[in-house]
């Protein structure tokens, strides 16, 4: 079965692991120094002098992933069950209000010729979170990575998050939780392997 066809995103994503774009930080410093003038606010407080910097750096930390290899080896086993990683922890940033949604990821797959180290499961995640996100793209890039690196013969990713632009601002539902998943190949159809996504067995 061929894969189906990636969006340039994910494929320039998916070239190397540990491309991220170049920061011009003095020009985001300068970027958010002029926000907070914009917002009434007097830069040259004490309390406000070294924000611009703390901003960026923030920013920054959240929005660059650690490089890493996705590592695989051969399923000389031949294990042909779920592999499935709960409650992967994750923190990405909105795209539309710049504000952060977290949560966890349950990441599985049904192995072909070949098993992927854990952690890299974790890694991928992160990876992706780790960009001005929304839920829904961040779920299938997350699968479209696992495929086409894998080619496994199934998988399975589900997200679940709070978003702070929903739970801090406008309707401000705290506690309000967002689900989103995508199922592939074997696991798609079987009513088994997705009870075991919802902790059932």
């Amino acid at each position: 079965m061929s894969l189906p066809a990636l969006s340039s995103d994910t494929d320039r994503m998916l070239q190397v692991v540990g491309a991220t774009p170049r920061v011009d930080e003095p020009r985001a410093r300068a970027a958010v120094e002029e926000l907070l003038r914009a917002l009434g606010r007097d830069v040259a407080a004490e309390h406000l002098t070294d924000t611009p910097r703390r901003v960026v750096d923030s920013l920054v930390e959240l929005l660059t992933p650690q490089e890493f290899a996705m590592t695989t080896f051969p399923n000389d086993e031949d294990y042909r069950d779920l592999v499935l990683v709960r409650g992967i922890p994750f923190t990405s940033l909105c795209e539309h209000h710049m504000l952060p949604f977290q949560g966890i990821a349950d990441v599985g797959y049904l192995p072909g010729d070949r098993l992927v180290g854990l952690s890299k499961l974790a890694r991928i995640v992160d990876w992706y979170a780790r960009d001005l996100q929304v839920q829904e793209r961040l779920t299938v890039q997350i699968a479209d990575h696992l495929e086409h690196q894998l080619r496994p013969a199934g998988l399975g990713v589900v997200l679940r998050a709070e978003h702070r632009c929903m739970s801090m601002r406008g309707i401000r539902a705290a506690g309000a939780v967002t689900e989103t998943s995508v199922f592939r190949g074997a696991i798609a159809g079987d009513e088994r392997m997705l009870r075991r996504f919802e902790g059932a067995t």
